[in-house]
């Protein structure tokens, strides 16, 4: 089975995760960073050490993707679920930042990574072919919101 690596809409991304034991307090915890970020092309760069993660483009997500392209530094945020012995377990990979927020409004463990210029390159192809999604306001209707005079 020949798995997508990359295509307009979803680019396969390899991590690696990186835990220090620190010491908060009295109490002792782990802190977890992603390292070894590979962006493979073809099936021949991949490597099958490394955790995998599709990142997937959404028409509906456009908007989300613009904010953060025009942001001063881009990121890609990787959402993990947190085990009870304190290990990770991948979820997912997005660059939206609204997404990635109601991951944190849970119990998740959102980490973000520098959006590589090749990443922006691809993302900005992507908005490029199915244009900027624009928020339409609906009109109210006349009246609505005024005190009807009773």
């Amino acid at each position: 089975m020949t798995r997508i690596i990359k295509d307009p809409n979803c680019w396969l991304i390899q991590f690696d995760l990186e835990s220090t034991d620190v010491a908060i307090g009295r109490w002792k915890t782990k802190r977890w960073s992603i390292v070894n970020l590979n962006f493979p092309k073809t099936e021949d760069e991949c490597s099958d050490s490394q955790i995998s993660l599709p990142l997937e483009l959404f028409k509906d997500e456009r908007t989300d993707y613009r904010f953060n392209l025009s942001s001063r530094d881009p990121h890609l945020f990787f959402i993990f679920e947190v085990e009870e012995d304190e290990s990770l377990n991948p979820l997912q990979v997005t660059a939206s930042q609204s997404n990635a927020a109601s991951f944190m409004d849970g119990d998740y463990l959102v980490q973000s990574v520098p959006m590589p210029l090749t990443v922006q390159a691809w993302m900005e192809a992507f908005i490029g072919r199915h244009g900027e999604l624009l928020e339409v306001r609906k009109k109210k209707r006349k009246g609505a919101g005024r005190s009807n005079g009773n």
